[in-house]
């Protein structure tokens, strides 16, 4: 059976994170990415969880206390200041990591993530992603700005070396009202 989008991205990233490991969520919005990718981890792996927006950090601070999760690091940043989060030491990968572009649900749609934002956070996960590590874009694009983001990451993922990287567009292209869809991108 076909999956689902959001239900597709957490079945990429189970395939592909382990128990211990340190991945991104670059847009944690009401938490459930980071619930999921918390879990996958376990006690012993870390979640770097990134949003722009005060609310989204406090509902999914919420969100992580009512479940008893403690492996993550909630920051009110842009995902395009990553690198500043992660250590200095040039061994240390990630992972895995997911992306939810646009904006955060029943909130305001003015504040929506941006192209140069994203894929500035895009080329730092894939500086540090572990050999067969994936990330995940799942890109709402029904929105002002939504466009132009899917437009300009489209453009730079496929310039991606395929000695390098495999890139996997996944949607549904019978759904009205302009549905999401999933970049993926594996680290070969």
């Amino acid at each position: 059976m076909l999956k689902g989008i959001l239900q597709f991205s957490h079945h990429l990233l189970e395939e592909s994170v382990n128990v211990g490991e340190l991945v991104i969520d670059a847009t944690c919005g009401n938490g459930n990415d980071t619930i999921f990718l918390s879990e996958i981890v376990g006690k012993n792996g870390h979640v770097l969880a990134f949003d722009i927006q005060e609310k989204a950090i406090v509902s999914t601070r919420e969100t992580l206390i009512n479940n008893g999760i403690s492996n993550v690091s909630l920051i009110h940043d842009s995902h395009a200041n990553l690198e500043d989060y992660l250590s200095k030491e040039e061994n240390q990968t990630i992972g895995g990591a997911i992306f939810n572009l646009g904006y955060l649900p029943r909130s305001d749609k003015k504040i929506i993530t941006r192209p140069e934002s994203t894929i500035t956070a895009i080329d730092t996960i894939l500086n540090r992603l572990k050999q067969s590590g994936l990330m995940v874009l799942v890109v709402y694009h029904g929105h002002d700005g939504g466009k132009e983001e899917k437009e300009a990451i489209l453009k730079h993922v496929i310039r991606l070396d395929q000695k390098e990287y495999n890139v996997l567009q996944y949607g549904f292209i019978n759904q009205k009202n302009l549905p999401p869809f999933i970049i993926a991108i594996q680290k070969k």
